[in-house]
């Protein structure tokens, strides 16, 4: 399937911002089950000149801004074809090897409902059948609800709450499965839905790693594994490490982001029905 997609940032500042640097995870690459057709991305109408691939394999632009700055656009546009693997993206590892994705942290540690869903699936099922057991149940449980929880919300505070959204899901995923010493990883990208123009926010599912198979895909908010409907930007070890636009600036004023993302296919493809 060849995916149309336009991702759009804009940043609105009610004071001039004296300096600012920002860090761009918002280019896909060509690996198992995608390969990138054409793909620009634009800040202010401009390609970041810097560019370099991270410590976990991502491909990350960086830009400095030393104009005193009411706004930002950035662009990331491009079309990608994608192929169903039935979620098996494989033992490509890049750069990262997979034990270093078993390490917890803040929005991933294992606290009482974390160890206690990880409890519940101990048994002598197959390790890839727990974890689609896993994945239903954590879309079972966390209701999806869009504006009830922030970036810096973790797994633990998503399982009480119950509702969330695919960040939320995927860092729940991820926490149980390390739990049960089983790497895991955040994988931000874009979904193909049907009858949705137009996104707000990008999508993130999660991956495990089993022996022989490598990463596995898992997206809990839609309970599936990753399809030709998926394209992929970027893997961490939870959303700080792949979230979109990254960055620090100077000065005391307010910022506004909107986000508008396109996602659509290419030469009048089907869409299908999910939630980002």
């Amino acid at each position: 399937m060849r995916i149309a997609i336009r991702h759009t940032s804009h940043y609105q500042y009610d004071q001039p911002v004296p300096y600012a640097l920002q860090r761009l995870r918002l280019r896909p690459q060509s690996c198992p089950g995608q390969t990138v057709i054409d793909w620009q991305v634009t800040v202010d109408g401009v390609e970041p000149n810097v560019s370099y691939v991270d410590g976990l394999g991502n491909r990350v632009d960086f830009v400095r801004h030393e104009r005193n700055k009411r706004e930002i656009v950035i662009v990331a546009a491009g079309t990608v074809d994608t192929e169903d693997r039935a979620g098996i993206f494989g033992a490509v590892d890049g750069v990262a090897p997979s034990w270093v994705f078993e390490r917890e942290t803040p929005l991933t540690l294992a606290g009482e409902r974390v160890k206690a869903l990880a409890a519940d699936l101990r048994s002598e099922d197959a390790q890839l059948q727990s974890l689609h057991a896993l994945m239903g149940t954590i879309h079972d449980r966390i209701a999806y609800q869009p504006g009830t929880t922030e970036v810096s919300t973790d797994a633990e505070t998503a399982l009480l709450n119950r509702q969330g959204v695919c960040q939320d899901h995927a860092h729940v995923f991820i926490a149980v499965a390390r739990a049960l010493h089983v790497p895991a990883r955040y994988v931000s990208g874009y979904l193909l839905m049907d009858g949705v123009a137009t996104q707000t926010a990008s999508h993130a599912w999660a991956e495990a790693y089993l022996d022989g198979l490598g990463w596995v895909g898992f997206d809990a908010a839609n309970n599936t594994c990753p399809d030709e409907r998926y394209v992929r930007i970027a893997t961490g070890l939870d959303y700080r490490d792949a979230m979109p636009v990254s960055g620090i600036r100077t000065g005391q004023g307010a910022e506004t982001l909107t986000v508008e993302i396109s996602v659509l296919p290419a030469l009048g493809q089907s869409q299908s029905q999910s939630q980002s």
